[in-house]
Order: C-alpha cells, then sequence, then structure tokens
C-alpha cells in the first residue's frame, strides 16, 4: 500500500449518542426495512451521529428522503439536545415544501421519543427501529458511515466551525448533487 500512496482507513474515538429505553410495545416499526418508497416525501428517516474534533465532539443530526436518498436537512450542533432533531425536522419541511412525509422514521434513541420530537412530527405517522438493531435504520447509518469514510477522517478537524464547513461542504456540494449512488442506478 506505501508503494502506491494509499492507506487505510481508520476510526475515530467513540462516544455514545442515545440512551435505548424499551419501548417495545409504543414503539412500531412501520418500515420493517423497506427501503424503497415509490415516490419522493413518503419516508424520511434520521439519526444524529458524532464528528470527532480537537476541541470536543458535535453532532450531526440528518435527514434523508429514502426515495432519493438525499440529505434534505442536516444541524449540527454542540449538544445532543432534542431541540437540534427538532430544527433539522423543520428545515425539511421548508426545503421540501411539505407539512409532512408518509412516513418519517428514525432509531428509539431519546431525542426521538421525547415530548419536542413528538410535538413536532404530530399527526405524522412514526416509525421505530427495533431496539439495538442498527439495519433497520440502514440507509441513513450507511450514509453517516459515508460521511466519515471518504470525507471527515481525511481531516484533523479542529473545532465546530471547521466540522461545520466541511460536512457543508460534502453534503451540499457532493453527496447530493455529484456522488453516484446504486439505489438510484447510479
Amino acid at each position: 500500500m506505501r508503494e502506491i500512496g494509499i492507506r487505510a482507513c481508520y476510526t475515530k474515538p467513540y462516544t455514545k449518542t442515545t440512551i435505548q429505553p424499551d419501548f417495545s410495545r409504543k414503539l412500531r416499526n412501520i418500515l420493517k426495512e423497506q427501503f424503497d418508497p415509490v415516490e419522493p416525501n413518503a419516508v424520511w428517516c434520521s439519526d444524529i451521529t458524532y464528528v470527532w474534533t480537537y476541541t470536543g465532539f458535535v453532532y450531526l443530526t440528518s435527514i434523508m428522503d429514502l426515495y432519493s436518498r438525499k440529505i434534505i436537512s442536516w444541524v449540527l450542533s454542540d449538544t445532543l439536545e432534542a431541540k437540534w432533531v427538532k430544527d433539522a425536522i423543520e428545515k425539511a419541511k421548508e426545503a421540501r415544501g411539505v407539512d409532512k412525509p408518509k412516513i418519517m422514521h428514525s432509531d428509539r434513541g431519546i431525542q426521538y421519543t421525547c415530548e419536542a420530537y413528538m410535538e413536532a412530527t404530530e399527526g405524522w405517522e412514526r416509525s421505530y427501529s427495533k431496539k439495538a438493531y442498527p439495519w433497520d435504520n440502514a440507509c441513513i447509518e450507511s450514509f453517516h458511515s459515508v460521511l466519515k469514510k471518504e470525507w471527515l477522517n481525511r481531516f484533523r478537524i479542529i473545532d465546530y466551525d471547521h466540522a461545520y464547513r466541511l460536512v457543508f461542504e460534502y453534503i451540499n456540494t457532493f453527496y447530493n448533487t455529484v456522488r453516484l449512488h446504486s439505489h438510484c442506478k447510479y
């Protein structure tokens, strides 16, 4: 690898971003790993990931339209408060010019089960992954993994502002506009 100038991808430090309460009976999985809706805005999915910086972790909340696999909104924050998920939802509604998708899918993190989230998605059909089963939210989990592997892990991220510029550059100028997606037949 050294001879041809390539090196392995590596992962950054890990932090726990969710508290997994057991809401097995109340939170239903409507999506059931069916990631191919027939129209835009039929299914949105969301998740939060962490981004390591030299000044501490920052957190990226993303919302993806499963029809096109586009990231329709994202918010970078320095805390894991639910208000950032609510902000991402408001940005998604504004970006798409719709009041709600048919289904909003997420994991069971506290940000997606709290009162603020319930208010932001009032009247929506909510779907939740099974407990400790990331494959139920595979599309957005995969996006976060790709974002880190293809872009963020190449940099020594200084602080929030540096992370914001990198995330903006990747999502808005590459992932949503240039990057090929096998789901959409490239």
